[in-house]
Protein backbone atom coordinates (compact mmCIF):
# COMPACT_ATOMS: atom_id res chain seq x y z
CA UNK A 1 0.00 0.00 0.00
CA UNK A 2 1.58 3.37 -1.09
CA UNK A 3 2.05 6.44 0.97
CA UNK A 4 -0.70 8.32 -0.07
CA UNK A 5 -3.19 5.41 0.73
CA UNK A 6 -2.01 5.26 4.01
CA UNK A 7 -2.26 8.91 5.16
CA UNK A 8 -5.74 9.92 5.84
CA UNK A 9 -8.25 11.11 3.64
CA UNK A 10 -10.06 13.17 6.29
CA UNK A 11 -11.05 16.12 6.83
CA UNK A 12 -8.33 18.13 8.92
CA UNK A 13 -8.97 21.17 11.34
CA UNK A 14 -6.21 23.50 9.70
CA UNK A 15 -4.34 24.28 6.83
CA UNK A 16 -0.36 25.97 7.17
CA UNK A 17 1.13 27.23 4.44
CA UNK A 18 5.18 28.40 5.26
CA UNK A 19 6.40 30.56 2.58
CA UNK A 20 10.38 29.74 3.47
CA UNK A 21 11.12 31.33 0.04
CA UNK A 22 9.60 34.24 -2.20
CA UNK A 23 11.78 35.10 -4.92
CA UNK A 24 12.52 33.74 -8.22
CA UNK A 25 15.42 33.80 -10.61
CA UNK A 26 18.05 34.27 -8.73
CA UNK A 27 18.78 34.91 -4.98
CA UNK A 28 18.60 38.43 -3.56
CA UNK A 29 21.08 38.79 -0.36
CA UNK A 30 21.42 42.30 1.30
CA UNK A 31 20.18 45.02 3.30
CA UNK A 32 17.62 45.95 0.58
CA UNK A 33 15.50 42.92 0.47
CA UNK A 34 15.87 42.20 4.29
CA UNK A 35 11.72 42.76 5.28
CA UNK A 36 10.38 40.25 2.25
CA UNK A 37 13.39 38.18 2.10
CA UNK A 38 15.99 36.88 -0.52
CA UNK A 39 15.85 33.13 -0.84
CA UNK A 40 13.82 31.69 -3.94
CA UNK A 41 11.01 29.59 -4.37
CA UNK A 42 10.13 27.20 -1.80
CA UNK A 43 6.58 26.75 0.14
CA UNK A 44 5.70 24.15 3.14
CA UNK A 45 2.56 22.47 3.72
CA UNK A 46 1.33 20.87 6.54
CA UNK A 47 -1.91 20.02 8.79
CA UNK A 48 -3.21 20.64 12.12
CA UNK A 49 -0.18 22.42 13.76
CA UNK A 50 2.35 19.15 12.60
CA UNK A 51 5.51 19.48 10.59
CA UNK A 52 5.08 19.69 7.19
CA UNK A 53 5.10 16.64 4.83
CA UNK A 54 4.42 18.39 1.78
CA UNK A 55 7.19 20.65 0.03
CA UNK A 56 6.26 22.61 -3.29
CA UNK A 57 9.81 23.09 -4.82
CA UNK A 58 13.26 23.66 -3.17
CA UNK A 59 15.13 27.18 -4.31
CA UNK A 60 16.99 28.01 -1.13
CA UNK A 61 14.35 28.99 0.76
CA UNK A 62 14.13 25.48 1.48
CA UNK A 63 17.22 26.02 4.33
CA UNK A 64 14.41 27.47 6.26
CA UNK A 65 12.28 24.03 6.23
CA UNK A 66 14.53 22.42 9.26
CA UNK A 67 13.80 24.84 11.48
CA UNK A 68 9.78 24.11 11.07
CA UNK A 69 10.75 20.28 11.71
CA UNK A 70 11.01 20.44 15.24
CA UNK A 71 14.10 18.69 15.58
CA UNK A 72 12.70 15.57 13.44
CA UNK A 73 13.77 14.30 10.34
CA UNK A 74 11.77 15.09 6.93
CA UNK A 75 8.76 12.34 6.21
CA UNK A 76 7.24 13.36 3.21
CA UNK A 77 6.67 14.15 -0.47
CA UNK A 78 8.80 17.11 -2.68
CA UNK A 79 6.16 18.11 -5.53
CA UNK A 80 8.13 20.18 -7.90
CA UNK A 81 6.06 23.02 -10.48
CA UNK A 82 9.11 22.55 -13.07
CA UNK A 83 12.82 22.36 -12.88
CA UNK A 84 14.49 25.69 -13.80
CA UNK A 85 17.29 26.28 -11.48
CA UNK A 86 16.11 28.56 -9.19
CA UNK A 87 13.45 25.86 -7.99
CA UNK A 88 15.68 23.39 -7.02
CA UNK A 89 18.65 24.53 -6.36
CA UNK A 90 18.35 24.27 -2.80
CA UNK A 91 17.77 20.64 -2.82
CA UNK A 92 21.51 19.25 -2.70
CA UNK A 93 21.69 21.62 0.63
CA UNK A 94 18.22 20.28 2.28
CA UNK A 95 18.95 18.06 5.13
CA UNK A 96 15.90 17.96 6.37
CA UNK A 97 16.91 17.20 9.97
CA UNK A 98 19.16 13.68 11.04
CA UNK A 99 19.75 12.29 7.86
CA UNK A 100 19.17 8.75 8.91
CA UNK A 101 15.75 9.53 9.37
CA UNK A 102 15.00 11.42 6.39
CA UNK A 103 12.67 9.69 3.59
CA UNK A 104 11.54 12.35 0.91
CA UNK A 105 9.69 10.95 -2.01
CA UNK A 106 10.59 13.95 -5.00
CA UNK A 107 7.96 13.87 -7.83
CA UNK A 108 8.75 16.04 -11.02
CA UNK A 109 6.19 16.83 -14.02
CA UNK A 110 5.73 14.25 -16.48
CA UNK A 111 7.42 14.96 -19.43
CA UNK A 112 5.87 14.83 -22.84
CA UNK A 113 7.75 13.50 -24.69
CA UNK A 114 9.66 10.84 -22.13
CA UNK A 115 13.08 11.64 -21.71
CA UNK A 116 16.11 11.03 -19.33
CA UNK A 117 13.89 11.36 -16.14
CA UNK A 118 14.08 11.74 -13.35
CA UNK A 119 17.32 11.40 -12.09
CA UNK A 120 19.51 12.01 -15.41
CA UNK A 121 18.11 15.49 -15.74
CA UNK A 122 19.01 16.46 -11.96
CA UNK A 123 22.65 15.25 -12.88
CA UNK A 124 23.30 17.39 -15.57
CA UNK A 125 23.09 20.26 -13.37
CA UNK A 126 24.37 18.58 -9.98
CA UNK A 127 26.84 16.08 -10.52
CA UNK A 128 30.67 16.51 -11.23
CA UNK A 129 32.04 19.10 -12.33
CA UNK A 130 29.44 21.25 -11.44
CA UNK A 131 28.67 19.68 -8.25
CA UNK A 132 30.43 17.16 -6.28
CA UNK A 133 27.81 14.67 -5.88
CA UNK A 134 24.65 13.03 -7.70
CA UNK A 135 21.20 12.71 -6.44
CA UNK A 136 21.58 9.29 -5.69
CA UNK A 137 24.62 10.50 -3.02
CA UNK A 138 22.16 12.39 -0.72
CA UNK A 139 22.17 11.45 2.32
CA UNK A 140 18.74 9.43 3.97
CA UNK A 141 16.14 7.75 1.98
CA UNK A 142 15.51 9.28 -0.97
CA UNK A 143 13.50 8.13 -4.22
CA UNK A 144 12.55 9.83 -7.14
CA UNK A 145 9.65 9.31 -9.54
CA UNK A 146 7.11 11.55 -11.77
CA UNK A 147 3.48 13.05 -11.74
CA UNK A 148 1.01 13.01 -14.30
CA UNK A 149 -1.41 15.81 -14.76
CA UNK A 150 -5.04 15.41 -12.80
CA UNK A 151 -5.65 14.63 -9.49
CA UNK A 152 -3.70 12.81 -6.88
CA UNK A 153 -3.62 11.57 -2.97
CA UNK A 154 -0.26 13.09 -1.70
CA UNK A 155 0.27 12.98 2.24
CA UNK A 156 -2.98 13.46 3.11
CA UNK A 157 -3.66 16.37 0.11
CA UNK A 158 -5.90 16.35 -2.55
CA UNK A 159 -3.99 17.09 -5.43
CA UNK A 160 -4.92 18.58 -9.08
CA UNK A 161 -2.11 19.04 -11.48
CA UNK A 162 -2.65 20.74 -14.33
CA UNK A 163 -0.12 21.88 -17.12
CA UNK A 164 0.44 25.74 -17.50
CA UNK A 165 2.20 28.50 -19.91
CA UNK A 166 5.95 28.99 -19.46
CA UNK A 167 8.87 29.17 -21.17
CA UNK A 168 12.14 26.43 -21.07
CA UNK A 169 10.07 23.09 -19.75
CA UNK A 170 7.17 21.24 -19.03
CA UNK A 171 5.45 23.50 -15.93
CA UNK A 172 2.65 22.15 -13.85
CA UNK A 173 0.45 24.47 -11.46
CA UNK A 174 -1.35 22.75 -8.41
CA UNK A 175 -4.62 23.06 -6.04
CA UNK A 176 -3.89 21.54 -3.17
CA UNK A 177 -6.20 21.29 -0.28
CA UNK A 178 -7.41 18.91 2.68
CA UNK A 179 -10.48 19.79 3.98
CA UNK A 180 -9.53 22.88 5.90
CA UNK A 181 -8.33 25.15 3.12
CA UNK A 182 -7.62 25.28 -0.91
CA UNK A 183 -4.18 26.47 -1.78
CA UNK A 184 -3.20 27.01 -5.91
CA UNK A 185 0.37 27.54 -6.56
CA UNK A 186 1.61 28.49 -9.86
CA UNK A 187 4.47 30.41 -8.88
CA UNK A 188 6.11 30.69 -12.73
CA UNK A 189 3.32 31.60 -15.69
CA UNK A 190 3.56 33.02 -18.98
CA UNK A 191 0.15 34.60 -19.01
CA UNK A 192 1.25 36.19 -22.37
CA UNK A 193 2.23 33.34 -23.97
CA UNK A 194 -1.21 32.56 -25.36
CA UNK A 195 -1.79 36.41 -26.20
CA UNK A 196 -2.24 39.59 -24.62
CA UNK A 197 -5.50 38.87 -23.84
CA UNK A 198 -8.96 41.67 -23.58
CA UNK A 199 -7.00 43.81 -20.70
CA UNK A 200 -3.34 43.21 -22.02
CA UNK A 201 -2.27 41.40 -19.21
CA UNK A 202 -2.74 37.81 -20.44
CA UNK A 203 -4.76 35.32 -21.15
CA UNK A 204 -6.99 33.86 -18.37
CA UNK A 205 -6.78 30.56 -19.81
CA UNK A 206 -8.84 26.83 -18.44
CA UNK A 207 -6.03 25.32 -16.47
CA UNK A 208 -5.51 28.79 -15.00
CA UNK A 209 -8.74 29.31 -13.53
CA UNK A 210 -9.68 25.98 -12.60
CA UNK A 211 -6.48 25.80 -10.68
CA UNK A 212 -7.80 29.12 -8.85
CA UNK A 213 -11.11 28.26 -8.49
CA UNK A 214 -12.36 29.40 -5.25
CA UNK A 215 -8.99 28.95 -3.77
CA UNK A 216 -8.66 30.52 -0.37
CA UNK A 217 -5.20 31.85 -1.75
CA UNK A 218 -3.60 31.66 -4.63
CA UNK A 219 0.38 32.09 -4.72
CA UNK A 220 1.15 33.28 -8.42
CA UNK A 221 3.97 34.62 -10.24
CA UNK A 222 4.10 38.39 -9.64
CA UNK A 223 7.82 38.88 -11.00
CA UNK A 224 6.42 41.75 -13.30
CA UNK A 225 4.54 45.07 -13.42
CA UNK A 226 1.68 45.96 -15.92
CA UNK A 227 4.25 48.11 -17.31
CA UNK A 228 7.46 45.24 -17.57
CA UNK A 229 5.41 42.78 -20.06
CA UNK A 230 6.81 44.83 -22.97
CA UNK A 231 10.50 45.42 -21.70
CA UNK A 232 12.83 42.13 -22.50
CA UNK A 233 12.56 40.70 -18.83
CA UNK A 234 8.34 40.51 -20.06
CA UNK A 235 9.79 37.52 -22.74
CA UNK A 236 10.67 35.69 -20.09
CA UNK A 237 7.56 33.58 -19.36
CA UNK A 238 6.23 35.29 -16.28
CA UNK A 239 3.35 37.24 -15.15
CA UNK A 240 2.41 40.32 -14.42
CA UNK A 241 1.44 41.28 -10.13
CA UNK A 242 -1.92 43.03 -11.98
CA UNK A 243 -2.95 39.95 -13.48
CA UNK A 244 -2.31 37.51 -10.20
CA UNK A 245 -5.11 39.88 -8.88
CA UNK A 246 -7.23 39.84 -12.09
CA UNK A 247 -7.01 35.99 -12.13
CA UNK A 248 -8.29 35.89 -8.32
CA UNK A 249 -11.00 37.60 -8.52
CA UNK A 250 -12.35 36.08 -12.09
CA UNK A 251 -11.93 32.87 -10.20
CA UNK A 252 -13.42 33.42 -7.32
CA UNK A 253 -9.93 32.98 -4.77
CA UNK A 254 -10.41 34.59 -1.38
CA UNK A 255 -6.32 36.33 -1.60
CA UNK A 256 -4.01 36.79 -4.47
CA UNK A 257 -0.83 36.14 -2.87
CA UNK A 258 2.20 37.75 -5.24
CA UNK A 259 4.78 35.64 -5.24
CA UNK A 260 8.63 34.93 -7.48
CA UNK A 261 9.90 38.79 -6.77
CA UNK A 262 11.93 39.59 -9.41
CA UNK A 263 15.55 39.57 -7.82
CA UNK A 264 15.88 43.49 -8.12
CA UNK A 265 12.92 44.48 -6.53
CA UNK A 266 13.70 46.05 -3.15
CA UNK A 267 11.73 46.04 -0.04
CA UNK A 268 11.17 49.55 -0.38
CA UNK A 269 9.71 48.52 -4.26
CA UNK A 270 7.54 45.69 -2.49
CA UNK A 271 5.96 47.92 -0.11
CA UNK A 272 5.06 50.33 -3.12
CA UNK A 273 3.64 47.09 -4.67
CA UNK A 274 1.24 46.38 -1.62
CA UNK A 275 0.42 50.32 -1.64
CA UNK A 276 -0.37 49.82 -5.46
CA UNK A 277 -2.50 46.36 -4.99
CA UNK A 278 -4.35 46.46 -1.46
CA UNK A 279 -6.29 43.97 -1.86
CA UNK A 280 -2.70 41.64 -2.24
CA UNK A 281 -0.74 39.92 -0.15
CA UNK A 282 2.43 40.66 -0.82
CA UNK A 283 4.45 37.83 0.10
CA UNK A 284 7.29 37.63 2.51
CA UNK A 285 10.00 35.39 3.30
CA UNK A 286 8.74 33.32 6.90
CA UNK A 287 5.12 34.20 6.92
CA UNK A 288 2.29 31.64 7.44
CA UNK A 289 -1.30 31.51 5.70
CA UNK A 290 -3.42 29.47 7.89
CA UNK A 291 -6.63 28.45 7.65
Amino acid sequence: MGREARRSRGHHELMRVHLCGVRGSTPAPGSQFLRYGGHTSCVALAHDGSAPTLILDTGTGVRLVPELLGGAAFNGTILYSHLHWDHFHGLPFFHGGEPEGLRARVLFPEPVPAIDYPVALLERAMSPPHFPITPRQLAGDWQFAVLAEGEHEIEGFSILAREIPHRGGRTFGYRISDGAGTVTYMPDHGSTQLGPGADGLGEYHPAALQLARDADWLIHDATLLREELTTPEGNHGHSAAEYVVALAARAGAAKAVLFHHAPSRTDDELDALAERLPDAIVAAQGSVLER
